[in-house]
């Protein structure tokens, strides 16, 4: 066994945890990385990239068989899914070998293994048989480990015929047919991918609406093209049981008291996420959780002192993104840095189906339940140049603003590449923008982020070309 003495150890190194430790060392830390699997966690490797890698083959899928609409009349198209599959496991390991560079450039030490919390200053770390081989002294722990597909009573998850995220991502052949439980961002981007590669596919969503937490008007919008694209949705459904039999799979759900029995090739489980807090410690030291996850402080600050937690492990939103800002908010607080917490009303949320949706900030029901007079603002791709020559004319912008001192409240948008476009719209609610100064703003022509300019236009009745 070695031992280590450290200023910070990081467990975990998703977007989260190696952000951390590397800002960490960066700042004259001391700082240890432990990860039980492989570095950049579930985002890099069985998550967020190999998942757009997927999608980027769809979004070519989709403009292969509308490719006479651009003049290429292609007569017969050869598809290699298991190099789809290959392409977003390459991806994904040579973003993984990134990070293991980065960790060697800022001096960030990487042991391997699984860590627990011994005390609120050591931790150790185990091999695959349980015996330990490193201990580590600490005066910070930062507790990145992260979450897994949720699992719930009555689907049985098989890992072969009911899949989670994880086994879609390696399957070989794409099925004749998928149910999908749950219509979030997991659920929807899925569906989107195995229906461009001619999958018969039928989302099974609890609430009234796919996509439950984004604006009204983009939920419906992008239901709308789903179903065009031959997708089956059903809403306000309860999945009661799902199994597998021989020849497949069974979902039986509910709606409206009616029960219903779906029959597929395969079902996919997408109904959440669970947080990673079992087996690392957190009863050692008093560590508070809370529905299932660890709580914190605006620091992100467990109950004890000098331990961290950040990411999916600390509750929601379940972003990598976000897990990433904390991870440079705890290693600056822990440097003695000023910092201000995690603005979590200011983080911008996408979907890289087809359209691509994304958001930040209040949606229309949200401001008006929160007391505000608004004024909204849309425009639709539809009246945009740039989106009609890239044969993505589809979707709207839609913008939220304060009545009273025109700020920028939300922003939704559903079309062509909005998830790029997203970023403008996240530095102009941090700098609290107003509507005039985003539509005063000259934006480029012809460029697909024009629909914003004139979106905060419409919310004034300024907007010229609608």
């Amino acid at each position: 066994m070695t031992n280590h003495k450290c200023d910070v150890v990081v467990i975990g190194s998703g977007p989260g945890g190696y952000v951390a430790a590397i800002r960490a060392s960066q700042l004259g830390l001391k700082t240890i990385c432990v990860e039980k699997a492989d570095l950049g966690g579930v985002c890099l490797n069985i998550g967020c990239i190999p998942t757009k890698a997927l999608l980027k083959s769809a979004e070519y899928m989709h403009f292969l068989n509308h490719s006479s609409d651009f003049g290429f009349n292609i007569e017969k198209l050869n598809v290699d899914f298991p190099k789809v599959i290959e392409r977003s496991r390459k991806v994904a390991g040579q973003m993984s070998k990134g990070v293991s560079s980065l960790f060697k450039k800022y001096k960030v030490e990487a042991i391997f293994g699984t860590a627990t919390i011994i005390n609120k200053n050591k931790v150790n770390v185990s091999s695959e048989d349980g015996k330990i081989i490193e201990e580590i002294e600490a005066k910070y722990i930062i507790i990145a480990t992260g979450a897994r597909p949720k699992v719930i009573q009555g689907i049985d998850v098989d890992r072969k015929n009911i899949m989670t995220s994880t086994e879609a991502l390696f399957r070989q052949n794409p099925p004749k047919s998928m149910i999908i439980m749950g219509a979030g961002a997991i659920g929807v981007e899925f569906a989107y991918f195995y229906n461009a590669f001619g999958t018969e596919v039928t989302i099974v969503e609890y609430m009234p609406r796919i996509l439950p937490i984004e604006d009204t008007d983009i939920s419906k919008e992008l239901e709308r093209h789903l179903r065009k694209y031959g997708i089956n949705i059903k809403t306000n459904s309860k999945v009661i049981s799902a199994k597998s039999t021989k020849k497949g799979v069974e979902v039986t759900i509910e709606s409206e008291g009616n029960k219903e029995t779906l029959i597929a090739e395969t079902a996919l489980n997408a109904i959440g996420i669970q947080a990673n807090i079992e087996n690392i410690g957190l009863e050692n030291v008093g560590i508070i959780t809370e529905k299932g996850f660890i709580k914190i402080d605006k620091h992100c600050k467990t109950n004890v002192d000098n331990i961290y937690a950040i990411g999916d492990v600390a509750g929601p939103p379940w972003l990598a993104h976000k897990a990433s800002a904390e991870g440079i908010e705890v290693a600056e607080h822990i440097a003695g840095h000023h910092t201000t917490g995690i603005d979590y009303n200011n983080i911008p949320g996408c979907t890289y189906c087809n359209p691509q949706v994304a958001s930040i900030g209040l949606t229309e029901e949200k401001a008006k339940e929160a007391g505000y007079k608004i004024k909204v603002g849309k425009f639709p791709f539809t009246a945009s140049g740039k989106a009609h020559g890239i044969g993505e004319a589809k979707g709207f912008v839609k913008l939220i603003f304060d009545e009273k001192y025109g700020e920028l409240l939300g922003a939704h948008m559903i079309g062509p590449d909005v998830t790029e476009m997203i970023a403008e719209l996240g530095l102009a609610k941090t700098l609290e923008a107003t509507a005039p100064t985003i539509f005063k703003t000259i934006h480029a022509h012809p460029t697909l982020s024009e629909a914003i300019m004139e979106a905060a236009a419409n919310a004034y009745g300024e907007a010229v070309n609608i």
